[in-house]
């Protein structure tokens, strides 16, 4: 007799009421938050039992990669004794969580002792470790995703906030750097002693990014990690160029991953710059193609050097702060960039469509945000800005002030150092206050330093190159403070209008 065919309904019913174990546990047992409660004893236990194997998991377990409440209380004791260099056992265990007060709480003396018993030694606390670490990170996952369903539900909310929100959460499980609230004392002041020491072995004095100038690397130790410095002239005073010098000596000579945003030239004018500033070629030459027989050498010799350099090039046009920031932390998280370059600020858009027009306003959430991403990658971020034209209405030499910043807003609030591009022969002027000749020449103006006074080094700019090089002026007598240095006192402390603060 030919069976009746039956619905997918029907057989999983009938399959239910056999009791089929499979599909029975699929439909009446809920959803648990991955956790590894057994490993997390394991590991607890192999703490106590051998004084140096917590070293071997503090860049990998935190407080809240444990899932129960009272592994996290035992935890936290663990890494108090360990910050106060006390040995970590049974007993120190014990007494450090009943002066916190939950030694009740975690189960008592008799639950730490039973963690020792789980485990006989720690020779596997490494891997156990790892994943307890992954388990926290899945639990991470479900947490955003269960809030990036909420809040794309809630109509009201905007979605490039959302976005970003989702970004910046999901950069920081991938680099496993989840945000903690707040750092200890004792914790920082072991960062910073351990910062110091190994800085002593540096005999170049460099701490941050080279700027490949000897005498502004001398000012700075380098582009400092999470520093945001703005780069300002007027139009034509040679801008790009020098973020192309900057970008060219720390990738070329230093081999470090650099990242610049052009947001008024195309990627391809950006590198026949740079293969100009190399191989010492004439742009107009490189642009209509009619080289010589030894500059085509000059050229495949030179510029070999640079095609190996980490440079990283963006040309989007109208790009927004969101956008550069989502570029930016994929680039940390598969190049691991160093520094991150912007030509320039008035040119990014905003958030959203900036619907109550005021464009300074904007420019103003844009260098906070910037600021804002130096310190989530630390790394430092040069942001190219123009001047107003104030500038042009001055007599004498004029120099840029701080006031001069168009669409200033918060950028020299925002900005850990402020840096005006000053070319005197730009205006006609042959020579400067101090009678030398400008010929050639160029001021790097420090208006804004939080971390040092402020100067004024010289550098050389080479107009047919379009590159800037070392100032070398043997006759000029520095007074000691670097060649070609014009020297400022500070005025981080300054009350006056045009004061850094």
């Amino acid at each position: 007799m030919k069976e009746t065919p039956q619905s997918f309904q029907d057989v999983l019913k009938r399959k239910v009421r056999r009791g089929n174990p499979e599909d029975s546990g699929m439909m009446n047992i809920g959803k648990v938050p991955p956790q590894a409660p057994d490993l997390e004893e394991a590991v607890l236990g192999g703490l106590m039992l051998e004084k140096d194997a917590i070293t071997e998991v503090l860049d990998i377990l935190k407080p809240e990669s444990f899932y129960r409440q009272e592994h996290i209380s035992i935890y936290k004791a663990m890494l108090q004794l360990f910050e106060k260099s006390q040995p970590v056992d049974i007993l120190t265990v014990t007494n450090e969580l009943r002066q916190m007060g939950e030694l009740e709480k975690v189960g008592g003396a008799f639950y730490i002792s039973q963690l020792t018993n789980r485990v006989t030694s720690a020779a596997n606390i490494e891997y156990h470790s790892r994943v307890i670490a992954e388990k926290f990170l899945l639990r991470e996952l479900i947490r955003i995703s269960g809030n990036i369903q909420q809040e794309a539900f809630d109509e009201s909310t905007d979605v490039f906030d959302l976005l970003d929100d989702v970004e910046r959460e999901l950069y920081g499980v991938s680099s496993g750097n989840i945000r903690n609230q707040y750092e200890s004392l004792s914790t920082l002041i072991a960062k910073a002693i351990a910062g110091i020491e190994d800085r002593k072995g540096k005999t170049d004095g460099l701490t941050g990014v080279p700027s490949g100038f000897r005498d502004l690397d001398r000012i700075t130790s380098g582009w400092q990690p999470s520093d945001l410095l703005i780069l300002a002239a007027r139009p034509g005073m040679g801008k790009t160029a020098m973020v192309l010098s900057l970008a060219r000596n720390a990738a070329v000579d230093f081999q470090l991953p650099v990242v610049v945003f052009s947001l008024e030239m195309s990627a391809l004018q950006l590198v026949n710059r740079l293969i100009s500033a190399e191989a010492e070629i004439d742009a107009m030459k490189l642009r209509s193609g009619n080289l010589e027989d030894y500059e085509w050498a000059q050229l495949h010799s030179k510029v070999g050097k640079l095609s190996d350099a980490k440079i990283f090039i963006d040309d989007t046009p109208a790009l927004n702060i969101f956008e550069l920031r989502a570029k930016c932390r994929r680039l940390k998280a598969q190049h691991g960039i160093e520094m991150i370059i912007i030509d320039y600020l008035q040119l990014m858009m905003g958030k959203g469509d900036n619907r109550n027009g005021n464009r300074e306003q904007e420019i103003s959430s844009i260098s906070r945000a910037l600021k804002g991403l130096a310190k989530e990658l630390n790394v430092p971020v040069i942001a190219l800005s123009q001047l107003s034209r104030e500038v042009e209405k001055r007599g004498g030499s004029k120099k840029p002030i701080l006031s001069d910043l168009r669409e200033s807003g918060s950028i020299e609030q925002d900005a850990d150092m402020v840096m005006f591009l000053y070319r005197p022969e730009y205006y006609g002027l042959t020579e400067d206050e101090e009678g030398r000749p400008t010929q050639g020449t160029a001021e790097l103006i420090i208006a804004k330093n939080r971390h040092g006074a402020l100067e004024s080094p010289r550098v050389r700019f080479i107009a047919k190159f379009a590159k800037f090089v070392e100032f070398d002026e043997p006759d000029f007598d520095g007074g000691g403070m670097g060649m070609g240095t014009i020297i400022k006192e500070s005025r981080m402390n300054d009350d006056e209008e045009d004061a850094p603060f």
